[in-house]
């Protein structure tokens, strides 16, 4: 009995030592529970058949008469009660074990503040470089929170921020501000956006286990619980085609102070404000000068040898400083000595064709992808009138813009979009202007037009390739065998073949065009659009938009033309002075509703055009430029001095008067108004009213105007003084801007 005694002793003493040793640290390190589970299990198994055998063996003494002592009988106590607590223990990790998923460990914080990312270097580009330093300039300011980088597709913003990512390894010269706890890079996929994939790209690098069959809340909440750890954090979104709610995703808001932030890259600004950036910053493309240097490290020494130089320049500005064209082709052409190949891709560059699969895959397709990503605007609107409305086609807006090989005016392409049926169906002039000006800016948004100079835009060059290639095949899809538009501006063109479906034609700045015969335009019966100058035309019975900005008209289309154009909605033939037998024969149009046009004389001034819903008349040759979609109804009087018969003034919305000497005559009648007037500038007159005609200032002939310009006008002393020989109400616009 004592050698049981001693033996139950014995085994006590090494249970109680193991389950010092190993038990409890194992239970909690919680680190450990899920590789050691099976282990504990194991044990508790020998635990137990190590227990049922002292039994045993004190049950056989018993039966042979031995009694067992007290201290064996708390040893076998002892025993049951540590071997409970070993089951207790183990059915609370189980159950820790299910509540936390069967792979449940502790992950490994232990990251790189950041990682390499491999690129291109922007060493040597002073303009990258100018971008970086603005970038870590924005990283130090307390009150940014998330950047937004915007620019067209290959003009360097994945370069830009992988360089950056690599600048902040330099910790030994970054100040304080730019020491982040962890540098998360995220390359978004492209849409539809997959929160999913984001959110494991941000797992894997914070080294964070996640459950991939997990709900998408349930991980973002371990992103943000593990973000929330960090001092701070930078996360860089790489080419974001559409919004990412940064909750969704498990990402902490910055906040004021900022010392944790977010960097977006994309190629639309829309996107970035939707995002709720605290800055934006738009990447640029390259000057000549550094184009030309990244050229050559990509081509090698062939770009600079003496019979292939001069291609190599010409090359290189087909690629208009985009890096991305200027990297693919530098490299395709490299180790190149023949000077046919240079001068075939040459010559594929400038047909708007990609001279091999490499340039069309990296470079054109890169492009087509903000072309793809256009929202189609072509759905169904509900209007005022519970009517089905289309509001517009976007992409083929885009697609027009290639017709122009330089700058356009935003007014002349939104009366295009207009005339070919792209900006939908709208009830007013208005509505369809406001339609073409969302339509621009949301072409510029996505970087797929560039502000010009004012109320002017422009494709950058290698967008507009793109633009003509996509267009090319679409057509060769669905229009195989014919030519939907035509553009000839700026060419030397002497004849055209049969082209029975083109919508456009555009012919401008053709100056050695002389002559078009009458049986040209046979050749077009569905044009609608039509820009041309000295011109002869017939038969267009479908023109919506005829636009003959610099045209001798009477000679080159005569008396009757107009009588033959039924359907003109929009008629510019502003540039050149026409008699009143033009306007009678203008006011025979019953579809028009936007006339600007210039006539010689001042008589015209009597005619009623109030059936015009938009108009811009000169009468004389006026030398301001204004345009015309700022005004509903304006005319611009030059070097006038009788306006006895001026009913058709009292109409206008805008009256620019200049050097007109005989202004008392529009007062005389005192029970003519001019209630529509909103704008009046008077420039080089007289306001010399005499005795005759001042006012009593009972009597207000302007009762709506909100701006008066008043440049050089003689016999004026001051404002109040000129409400005082017009008779006008001062105290009515004394509120509206006032010019002098």
């Amino acid at each position: 009995m004592d050698m049981l005694s001693s033996v139950v002793s014995g085994f006590i003493v090494e249970v109680g030592k193991y389950m010092c040793k190993y038990i409890y640290p194992k239970i909690e390190n919680i680190v450990c529970i899920s590789s050691k589970i099976e282990n504990l299990r194991e044990e508790m198994k020998n635990l137990t058949k190590f227990r049922d055998d002292i039994n045993a063996k004190v049950d056989e003494a018993e039966g042979e008469g031995y009694k067992p002592k007290p201290d064996v009988v708390n040893l076998r106590s002892e025993v049951f009660t540590q071997a409970r607590n070993f089951r207790d223990q183990l059915s609370r990790l189980k159950e820790v074990r299910e509540n936390f998923g069967s792979n449940l460990v502790v992950e490994n914080y232990q990251v790189k503040k950041v990682e390499f990312i491999p690129g291109p270097s922007i060493e040597g580009q002073s303009t990258a470089t100018r971008n970086l330093n603005k970038i870590l300039q924005l990283l130090e300011d307390d009150k940014v929170c998330i950047i937004g980088m915007w620019g067209t597709g290959g003009v360097g913003k994945t370069t830009l921020v992988s360089n950056l990512n690599n600048e902040l390894l330099k910790t030994d010269v970054l100040g304080p501000k730019l020491s982040f706890g962890v540098v998360v890079w995220v390359t978004v996929p492209k849409p539809p956006i997959d929160v999913r994939n984001v959110q494991a790209q941000i797992a894997s690098r914070l080294n964070l286990k996640v459950d991939n069959e997990g709900s998408v809340k349930s991980i973002a909440s371990k992103i943000y619980q593990r973000l929330e750890q960090e001092k701070s954090f930078l996360l860089i979104l790489d080419d974001v085609w559409e919004p990412i709610n940064l909750d969704d995703v498990g990402v902490p808001q910055p906040e004021d102070p900022a010392r944790s932030k977010v960097i977006i890259t994309s190629r639309s600004l829309d996107v970035c404000k939707q995002m709720k950036i605290d800055t934006e910053m738009k990447v640029y493309t390259l000057d000549a000068d550094e184009s030309w240097q990244l050229f050559v490290k990509n081509a090698g020494d062939s770009a600079n040898l003496e019979h292939i130089q001069s291609f190599a320049k010409d090359i290189v500005r087909e690629c208009g400083g985009l890096p991305l064209a200027i990297t693919v082709i530098g490299t395709s052409m490299r180790g190149k000595n023949r000077v046919e190949l240079w001068e075939d891709a040459l010559k594929s560059l400038r047909i708007s064709t990609p001279h091999n699969k490499e340039v069309e895959k990296k470079v054109y397709n890169v492009i087509k992808w903000s072309f793809d990503s256009l929202e189609s605007q072509d759905d169904i609107e509900l209007s005022s009138e519970h009517e089905n409305k289309k509001r517009g086609d976007i992409r083929s807006c885009f697609l027009y813009c290639s017709l122009y090989p330089a700058a356009m005016s935003t007014n002349d392409i939104i009366h295009c979009w207009w005339a070919e049926g792209f900006l939908g169906e709208h009830d007013t002039y208005e509505e369809t202007y406001n339609r073409g000006i969302t339509m621009i800016e949301s072409l510029k948004d996505a970087c797929l037009l560039e502000a010009d100079k004012v109320d002017y835009v422009k494709m950058h060059d290698v967008v507009r390739d793109v633009a003509k290639w996509i267009d090319e095949s679409i057509s060769h899809n669905e229009v195989p065998a014919s030519v939907k538009r035509l553009s000839f501006i700026s060419n030397k063109i002497e004849h055209l073949t049969e082209c029975p479906e083109t919508t456009t034609l555009l012919l401008q700045d053709n100056y050695s065009l002389r002559e078009i015969p009458h049986e040209f335009f046979l050749l077009f019966p569905a044009l609608r659009v039509v820009n041309l100058s000295h011109t002869g035309m017939d038969k267009l019975i479908n023109l919506r938009l005829l636009d003959l900005p610099v045209c001798n008209f009477e000679k080159s289309i005569g008396e009757g033309l107009f009588l033959k154009l039924p359907r003109i909605e929009m008629l510019n033939i502003r540039r050149d002075r026409h008699r009143l037998t033009s306007f009678d024969e203008i006011s025979s149009l019953h579809n028009l509703t936007f006339l600007y046009i210039n006539f010689d004389s001042s008589s015209i001034l009597n005619r009623d055009y109030t059936w015009m819903k938009r108009l811009n008349i000169e009468i004389g040759e006026t030398s301001m430029s204004i345009p015309f979609n700022k005004s509903r109804k304006m005319i611009s009087v030059l070097d006038c001095e009788n306006f006895k018969h001026s009913g058709m003034l009292q109409f206008a919305s805008d009256l620019y008067l200049l050097k007109c000497m005989g202004l008392g005559k529009l007062i005389v009648n005192k029970k003519s108004t001019f209630n529509g007037l909103k704008s009046l500038y008077i420039e080089h007159c007289s306001c010399d009213f005499g005795e005759a005609v001042q006012g009593s200032g009972q009597f207000d002939p302007l009762p709506n105007l909100e701006y008066l310009s008043l440049v050089a006008v003689y016999n004026l002393k001051s404002v109040s003084d000129f409400g005082q020989l017009l008779g006008l109400n001062y105290n009515n616009w004394m509120h509206s801007v006032v010019q002098v």
